[in-house]
């Protein structure tokens, strides 16, 4: 599903390379649940973002489903990025003036879907998360742990083929931080949504079945979990 050969990033001032990654091979299969590890700034962020196609690796090839990204226009990159991928972020980026249902809704209109479907399917997710009755609610009106249901409900109206998920128990308590995790898992196993986290927690890392350790933008080490 996701090929990267010889991935780097790097900014280049007044001759001086400054790498975030190097080298960074590796292949993600459809259904796997990936979790990415590593110190503070050994460049996990920016290797999610470029899976994610928010960033644009400096040198190196990324295939999606086949499909060379490192050569694509942006225009063909937001297609894909709107069509396939469902982002979690840390910092919810919930649309403040916008209610619960419009934040999820927010996606189809991108994606130009029909006013019929969308309303099936933000009805659809709103169940699935017992958020009916907040779905007229503004982010401020609700907690951390429910703004995040928001985030992973509006990531998955969309129908993505993988979710990429940032920190996304890093604002929670550790019992919300146990049901968005769990709530992954489920995903993962039943659904087969493909799942890639960034995380810091040992804890949240098991929840996967396979881990990448980045240090200093290099993977030190590519394990899959065993039970």
């Amino acid at each position: 599903m996701i090929q990267l050969n010889n991935i780097e990033k790097y900014y280049a001032n007044k001759g001086v390379k400054s790498y975030i990654l190097r080298h960074v091979t590796t292949t993600i299969n459809k259904g796997e649940f990936v979790s990415i590890m590593g110190p503070s700034g050994a460049g996990k962020s920016t290797l999610l973002h470029i899976i994610g196609m928010l960033e644009e690796p400096t040198y190196g090839n990324y295939y999606f489903s086949g499909t060379e990204v490192t050569t694509l226009n942006e225009r063909k990159r937001i297609e894909f990025y709107r069509n396939d991928i469902g982002f979690v972020f840390q910092a919810y980026h919930l649309i403040d003036e916008m209610t619960v249902a419009e934040n999820i809704e927010a996606p189809l209109l991108y994606k130009k879907i029909g006013s019929a479907e969308r309303k099936n399917r933000v009805a659809e997710v709103l169940d699935r998360f017992n958020m009916v009755a907040k779905k007229d609610l503004f982010p401020s009106q609700l907690s951390g742990g429910q703004q995040q249901l928001v985030g992973i409900a509006r990531a998955l109206v969309a129908r993505p083929a993988i979710i990429l998920a940032d920190e996304p128990t890093g604002n929670l308590q550790s019992v919300q931080a146990l049901q968005i995790m769990a709530l992954f898992k489920t995903l993962n196993e039943e659904e087969g949504i493909t799942i890639v986290q960034v995380t810091h927690s040992e804890a949240n890392a098991a929840y996967g079945s396979r881990i990448l350790h980045l240090v200093d933008g290099v993977i030190k080490e590519d394990a899959l979990k065993y039970e």
